[in-house]
C-alpha cells in the first residue's frame, strides 16, 4: 500500500497567479511611461526652450524619472513578476508567505517608484547614477526587498523538485547581490531626521570607487542577470525544447558571478583612481566576454531544431533578437572598458548608444518576449489577440533601437574626435560649443528612434490588453502553450 502511495500521482499546484499579473500590469505600464518621459526628454536635448521655464520640467529633474522608471519601474516589475512565476512553475510549490505577504511586495515595490519618481521631479536626489532616492526611500524599499528575498529563498527550500533550475540561479544572485549593493552604496547621513536630504557615508575618491562598483553591478546584476533568468525560462519554454546545454549554463552562472562584480573601475578611467585599480577594472571587463558570449550561445543554441518557430512565436522572436543584442553589447563594454578606447569614448553620446544598445535591444526586448509569453499563460488564452500586431510592435522597435543607437554611435565618436583635434598651433580646433552644434541631427534622429520603439510598445500594450480580455483579431497560429505543454528542461 505505501509503494501504491508513493507512486501515486502529485495532486495538483494551485499557483500565486495573481501577484505575477499585478506585475505584468504594472511592467505594461511602465513601460509607456518610461519610454515617453525618454522621448520627451531627448525632445529637450534637440530643443532645449521645450523646457518651458518649469523647474519640475527640467532635464536634470526628468532624466533620472526616465532612468528609474525604465530600470526598476518597467524591468524591475518585470523581473519581480516573472522570478515569482519561474520559482512556482520549477519548484512546482506556491510561493512561501502567502497572498498578503505577496501582494505587499507588489503595492510596496510600486510605492517606491512612486515616491521616487515624485521626488526627483521635486528636487531631491542624492545626485547617484542609479541610486537617486533620499534615504528615507532606500529605507523603505529596503524593507521591500527584503522580504521579496525572504519569499523567494523560502520557496525554494520547499519545492518538490529535486533540482533547482538554473533561472532560479539567476534570480537569487540578482536579488542577494542587489541587496549587498543597495546597501553599501547609499550608506548615508541624514541632514535631519525629519528632513529629505542626507550625504555620503564615503568621500572623494572612494565614494567615486563605491558609486560605480554600484552603478556597474547594478547593470550586472539588476540589468543582467536577472534577465539571464528570464532567458533560461523563456526561450526553452516558447521553444519547447531543453536547454542546449545545462552544464555550460553552471558554468556560465559561476563565471559571470564572480568576474561582472570586479568591473566596475573601468567606469574610473583617466581619474584619481590608482592605475592598478584601473587597470584590474579593465582586465576583469575583458575576461567578461567569455561568460557573455558563453551564455548568448547557449540561448541560441537551444533554439537547435526550433528555427522555424521564429516565423510563428512572437516571445521567441523577441527572445532571441534580444540574446543577439545582448552579445553585441557585451562585446561593445570590453572594447570601451580598454583605457585607450575608453580615451575617447568617455563623456560622449557613444556610452549612450552603448547603454541602450543594452537596455531597449537586450533588456526590453527579453521583457517584450517573456510578456508575450506569460500574459496567455496566465490568462489561460489559447493565442495572443494579433501576431500581426505583435511582428508590427517588432519590426517598428527594431528599426527604432538602429535609429537609436547609430545615430549616437557617430555622435559620440564624432565628439571624441572633435575634442581632441589639434590645429598646426598645437590649440584645441574645436570648442565645445562647436560639437554640440555637430551632433544635433543626430540627437533628433536619436528621438525619432525613441518614438518608434514608444509606438511598438503601445502596440504591444493594446495587443495584451485585447489578449487578455479574451479577443481574437486574426487565426494566426502563436504558439504560446498553455501549461499543459512544457518543455522537459523547464520542469513544470
Amino acid at each position: 500500500m505505501s509503494d501504491l502511495a508513493s507512486a501515486a500521482p502529485r495532486a495538483p499546484v494551485i499557483y500565486n497567479e495573481a501577484v505575477v499579473r499585478k506585475f505584468i500590469f504594472a511592467a505594461m505600464f511602465w513601460a509607456i511611461i518610461a519610454f515617453t518621459v525618454g522621448c520627451y526628454i531627448a525632445l529637450e536635448l534637440s530643443w532645449p526652450e521645450l523646457n518651458f521655464g518649469l523647474s519640475f520640467l527640467n532635464f536634470g529633474r526628468l532624466r533620472p524619472v526616465h532612468t528609474s522608471a525604465a530600470i526598476f519601474a518597467f524591468g524591475g516589475s518585470a523581473l519581480i513578476g516573472t522570478s515569482l512565476h519561474v520559482v512556482q512553475r520549477t519548484c512546482r510549490v506556491r510561493l512561501w508567505g502567502g497572498d498578503a505577504l505577496a501582494n505587499f511586495i507588489f503595492w510596496g515595490y510600486q510605492f517606491f517608484i512612486v515616491m521616487a519618481a515624485l521626488s526627483y521631479v521635486m528636487g531631491y536626489s542624492q545626485g547617484r547614477e542609479y541610486a537617486e532616492p533620499e534615504w528615507h526611500i532606500d529605507l523603505w524599499l529596503t524593507l521591500v526587498w527584503v522580504l521579496y528575498l525572504l519569499v523567494f529563498v523560502a520557496t525554494l527550500m520547499l519545492r518538490e523538485e529535486p533540482h533547482i533550475y538554473v533561472a532560479n540561479w539567476f534570480f537569487l544572485a540578482f536579488i542577494i547581490t542587489v541587496a549587498m549593493l543597495h546597501l553599501v552604496n547609499n550608506a548615508a547621513l541624514p541632514v535631519h531626521w525629519a528632513g529629505a536630504k542626507s550625504y555620503s557615508a564615503f568621500s572623494g575618491t572612494q565614494d567615486a570607487l563605491v558609486q560605480w562598483w554600484y552603478g556597474h553591478n547594478a547593470v550586472g546584476f539588476f540589468l543582467t542577470a536577472g534577465f539571464l533568468g528570464m532567458m533560461y525560462y523563456i526561450i526553452p519554454k516558447s521553444a519547447n525544447r531543453p536547454v542546449y546545454s545545462y552544464r555550460l549554463s553552471i558554468v556560465h552562472f559561476w563565471s559571470l558571478v564572480f568576474i561582472y562584480i570586479w568591473a566596475g573601475p573601468h567606469h574610473l578611467h583617466w581619474t584619481a583612481l590608482p592605475d592598478w585599480a584601473q587597470t584590474l577594472g579593465m582586465a576583469f571587463s575583458i575576461m567578461l566576454w567569455m561568460p557573455s558570449w558563453g551564455g548568448m550561445i547557449n540561448g541560441l543554441m537551444t533554439l537547435s531544431g526550433a528555427w522555424d518557430k521564429l516565423r510563428t512565436e512572437p516571445s521567441l522572436r523577441f527572445s532571441v533578437t534580444a540574446v543577439g543584442f545582448y552579445g553585441m553589447s557585451t562585446f561593445e563594454g570590453p572594447v570601451m572598458s580598454v583605457r585607450d578606447v575608453n580615451a575617447l569614448s568617455h563623456y560622449t553620446d557613444w556610452g549612450i548608444g552603448h547603454v541602450h544598445s543594452g537596455s531597449l535591444g537586450w533588456v526590453a526586448f527579453i521583457s517584450f518576449g517573456t510578456m508575450y509569453y506569460l500574459v496567455p499563460v496566465l490568462w489561460h488564452r489559447e493565442k495572443l489577440y494579433s501576431a500581426k500586431l505583435a511582428a508590427w510592435h517588432y519590426w517598428i522597435a527594431t528599426l527604432g533601437i538602429v535609429f537609436y543607437i547609430a545615430s549616437m554611435w557617430v555622435a559620440g565618436i564624432m565628439e571624441g574626435l572633435m575634442w581632441r583635434a589639434y590645429d598646426a598651433n598645437g590649440f584645441l580646433q574645436y570648442s565645445f560649443s562647436e560639437s554640440v552644434v555637430a551632433v544635433h541631427p543626430f540627437y533628433v534622429i536619436r528621438m525619432l528612434g525613441g518614438v518608434l520603439f514608444l509606438i511598438g510598445a503601445l502596440i504591444m500594450a493594446y495587443n495584451l490588453t485585447m489578449t487578455i480580455l479574451g479577443k481574437v483579431a486574426d487565426s494566426a497560429r502563436t504558439g504560446v502553450a498553455l501549461p499543459s505543454g512544457l518543455a522537459p528542461a523547464v520542469g513544470d
